[in-house]
């Protein structure tokens, strides 16, 4: 059985927050979202500790602190690097999939255009990690 999800949403677009968030009520997925704009302000929520999340879910263009950047200081971190980060981003740069998959990412998921192909995928990685073994904090 699918367990429900602790997601921490790292994504500076306001209408992606929307799409996101509009997909898993649409797909009665219940899961907790907790949603930062920037990587900076994620890594604020990740060293308080009320919420560790089971998947981070990030884009990689950011301000403050990028997708990169921030995925360089949560594997370096040695209470953190066990947490699953997918990335979500319109990217499609070898460099940024390359450089993504050497930090140590779990999966690179691009933004398709059509909003049908965007809740297909939305709903596969979801799915996937809900029912995948997670390391418990």
């Amino acid at each position: 059985m699918a367990k429900s999800l602790n997601i921490l949403l790292i994504e500076d677009d306001t209408i992606e927050l929307l799409k996101f968030n509009r997909v898993l009520t649409t797909l009665k997925m219940n899961h907790k979202i907790v949603e930062a704009s920037n990587g900076e302000e994620a890594l604020l929520i990740l060293k308080e500790k009320k919420i560790i999340p089971d998947i981070i879910i990030l884009d990689l263009n950011m301000p403050k602190i990028n997708g990169i950047e921030f995925l360089q200081i949560l594997k370096n971190d040695d209470y953190l690097r066990y947490i699953p980060a997918i990335v979500l981003t319109t990217s499609n740069n070898y460099k940024d999939v390359k450089e993504c998959y050497k930090i140590g990412i779990a999966g690179y998921v691009l933004k398709p255009l059509k909003y049908e192909d965007y809740v297909d995928r939305i709903k596969k990685v979801i799915e996937y990690w809900s029912s995948n073994e997670l390391i418990s904090q």
